[in-house]
């Protein structure tokens, strides 16, 4: 599935979040995978998902200018695939 700015994203309840000084860990316990978010402002993405509306709306709120919300929706889509983050 392919990750959008109207969609609807949430953590997946198994993984686990540690922050880190250069953004957090993220690790999964179903399927025992390690990913890393490199930057802070990707995690404090991240916190937003299961709140947001919208992924457009978590990079919003969480202060994240326009032209770089391509960037992390090609870090979404990481994540997705890793089965981190999921549809809702």
């Amino acid at each position: 599935m392919a990750v959008t700015l109207d969609g609807r994203y949430g953590v997946d309840p198994q993984v686990a979040i540690r922050p880190e000084p250069f953004g957090a860990l993220c690790y999964h316990y179903g399927n025992r995978r390690l990913s890393f978010l490199r930057s802070p402002e990707l995690l404090d993405v991240v916190r937003r998902l299961d709140e947001a509306p919208s992924l457009a709306e978590a990079l919003r709120e969480a202060g994240v200018a326009e032209a770089r919300w391509p960037s992390f929706v090609k870090a979404l889509a990481t994540l997705e695939d890793s089965e981190m983050v999921h549809g809702r």
